[in-house]
């Protein structure tokens, strides 16, 4: 028994000697280095001489499917996307492919730019598509995914034929073909190694001056009392990404010395609505919130408004959520959803009931 209790003992002391030996040494007593493991989680980044890349690979064809399923709604079928998100495909032609540069960019009346047209490495996409989609639950496609989407993207801009398999072994062949690829210049400061041909020479020629400084202007802004809340609540009209909040202007200007807590009136607690806590966690895990706030309109109308308009129609809003639709609430269509018939019961029952949260 005692050589037990002094194996654990050496056991917890060795725990202990790495846990200490793992406490930042530039800052005694504040966290610790991270790990290699958690270190690999959050270094995803790809640069442009493919460094960083994973091993694997997609076609357009899974690239289609997935395009359809999490990407369609906000960025149109062909990447044509709607009138809240820029177009990401279109304006290169096949002279672009071959010199790698877009001739659209050089003119004045061309209508607008879309990603393909400025983006000049694959690389780029790839990141991007990795770190940043489906905007509503970053980071949840799988390497196979990002593949695939990126293949779609390229086979839509027809750099690549419809059944191209993108992978890890023949992204620079791609690199190769990209309209842009000759738009890039590195003849700044801004990247820190010679990797890429870079400068170290500074982008800019300003000298640092700490004398005779200007008092600092400070910026404010308020409503008169009359018209603080002529059209709604600000605070509610705000969109529900970025980092702008509006006032609440359903309450008084805060008057100085006053804190912004003071100035609130007391909440009361809510009783807790399970079915709506399900129901926003089906929206959520679907990847309805994309297009559709509880209250207010994003692409698609919000929940709210639908359910004035639908009261009680279940198997209507069962059939137009699996099936979508266009001309309801405007001309943006949605596109059919392939989630289970049971979570679209879910949803639609808690839609017909008022969209409360």
């Amino acid at each position: 028994m005692s050589r037990f209790r002094n194996a654990l003992m050496s056991l917890a002391l060795l725990a202990m000697a790495g846990v200490a030996a793992a406490q930042s040494t530039q800052f005694v007593g504040i966290g610790r280095a991270a790990t290699p493991s958690e270190v690999a989680k959050w270094d995803i980044d790809v640069r442009p001489d493919f460094k960083g890349l994973p091993a694997g690979s997609g076609s357009v064809a899974k690239g289609q499917d997935v395009w359809e399923a999490k990407c369609a709604h906000c960025h149109g079928v062909f990447g044509e996307s709607n009138e809240v998100f820029s177009p990401l495909i279109g304006g290169t032609t096949a002279e672009d492919i071959k010199t790698g540069r877009v001739a659209n960019l050089q003119r004045a009346d061309y209508p607008g730019r879309t990603t393909i047209m400025k983006v000049s490495t694959v690389s780029t996409l790839w990141d991007y598509i990795n770190r940043a989609m489906p905007w509503t639950n970053p980071k949840t496609l799988t390497t196979e995914e990002v593949y695939a989407v990126t293949a779609f993207m390229l086979n839509l801009a027809n750099i690549v034929p419809d059944d191209y398999v993108l992978s890890d072994k023949n992204m620079a062949e791609v690199q190769a073909r990209l309209p842009n690829r000759n738009g890039m210049t590195t003849a700044h400061a801004m990247w820190p190694g010679n990797e890429f041909g870079g400068t170290k020479k500074p982008d800019t020629a300003n000298k640092i001056c700490m004398k005779d400084c200007t008092p600092e202007i400070k910026v404010a802004s308020l409503l008169p009392d009359f018209a603080r809340n002529a059209h709604g609540n600000l605070q509610e009209q705000n969109r529900i990404v970025g980092q702008q909040r509006g006032a609440d202007t359903t309450r008084p200007e805060p008057k100085a010395g006053m804190s912004v807590a003071a100035a609130a009136p007391v909440a009361t607690a809510k009783p807790e609505n399970n079915e709506a806590k399900a129901a926003i966690a089906l929206l959520s895990k679907h990847s309805c919130t994309a297009c559709h706030g509880v209250d207010k309109k994003i692409v698609g109308p919000g929940f709210n408004e639908i359910a004035k308009k639908q009261a009680g129609k279940v198997d209507y809003l069962v059939g137009k959520i699996r099936a979508g639709g266009v001309g309801v609430y405007g001309q943006i269509p949605m596109p059919a959803q392939s989630l289970p018939e049971s979570d679209a019961k879910k949803i639609a029952e808690w839609i017909s009931k008022g969209a409360s949260k």
